[in-house]
């Protein structure tokens, strides 16, 4: 079953200069740019479906990351957050006819994406969740709509320049993220998980820990916060699929509409645009975007 949606057209609100871009993202000094996304007029939806409920509601609560630059974050002098996943929240949020001030944003951890969906906190989460199938054992994952890879953020002049290096070395990431595992169990590092990623970066820039392990499209956005302190070192050691997370795994219908809201945003031109506006800022190109998995 596929459903219609208005189409969302995205002017892209270019940020003065591209790594400063990014850095002023992430310190407050940028409070928007990105889609212009238009709401979706005369929506129908199956009766008493999860699209049908929130579209009469006019409301939507999506848990999203604060504090991860280009991605998902919120300073204190801004009233809502900004990055890629917060543009992807406001075309579901627009394909489901539902203006902007109908959404509600919850900082949302690695930690607690899965209970927050589960007790209802939250409708949905995009919040760099990778899909997985432990989680779309638990929750449901639709996706992905953007593909990265799990690289290594170490102080410059580090002599941990990839993750043959980090073997007994300590290494910090988030709780309950994937990238603990992978750098555990495959490379031999002692992993320890924080709070938020801001934390972890505080970690490096101190000296108490000798990298950061997450996404690589996470920690350019430090880089650009931090150029002359911070690298990115390695090629990407891990395939990391991010999707959008929803309440019932068994959902199909809800999955099959935000499969289809995705790939409508590849075909208009919504994606990219996003891209553009936010990751982009740090010099990255928009990559050709990933192929939506099959709703089971």
């Amino acid at each position: 079953m596929r459903f219609t949606r208005t189409k969302a057209a995205a002017a892209a609100l270019l940020l003065t200069g591209a790594l400063a871009a990014c850095g002023d993202a992430g310190s407050g000094g940028s409070s928007g740019g990105g889609a212009d996304v238009d709401v979706a007029e005369d929506t129908k939806f199956p009766a008493g479906s999860t699209m049908a409920e929130l579209a009469e509601a006019g409301e939507i609560t999506i848990g999203v990351k604060f504090d991860q630059p280009g991605i998902g974050f919120k300073s204190a002098a801004s009233d809502e957050p900004v990055g890629f996943d917060i543009e992807m929240g406001k075309i579901v949020a627009g394909t489901l006819g539902i203006e902007a001030d109908g959404i509600t944003w919850e900082e949302t951890i690695s930690d607690n994406r899965e209970p927050f969906l589960q007790e209802g906190k939250v409708d949905i989460v995009i919040a760099s969740y990778s899909i997985t199938d432990e989680r779309r054992a638990v929750v449901g994952q639709a996706g992905p709509y953007y593909v990265t890879g799990q690289q290594l953020l170490v102080a410059k002049g580090s002599d941990v320049q990839g993750p043959e290096d980090v073997k007994g070395k300590e290494v910090c990431s988030v709780t309950g993220s994937t990238s603990i595992e992978t750098i555990e169990k495959e490379y031999g590092a002692t992993a320890r998980g924080f709070g938020t990623y801001s934390e972890c970066v505080q970690q490096v820039l101190n000296g108490s820990f000798d990298a950061m392990t997450t996404d690589g499209a996470i920690l350019l956005g430090y880089v650009a916060e931090n150029p002359d302190e911070l690298e990115v070192v390695g090629e990407a050691f891990s395939e990391e699929r991010y999707g959008i997370g929803y309440q019932d795994p068994k959902d199909t219908e809800m999955c099959q509409f935000l499969s289809d809201t995705i790939e409508a945003s590849y075909q208009d031109g919504t994606w990219k645009q996003a891209f553009e506006a936010t990751l982009g800022q740090s010099g990255v190109e928009a990559p050709e975007p990933p192929k939506v998995d099959p709703c089971a």
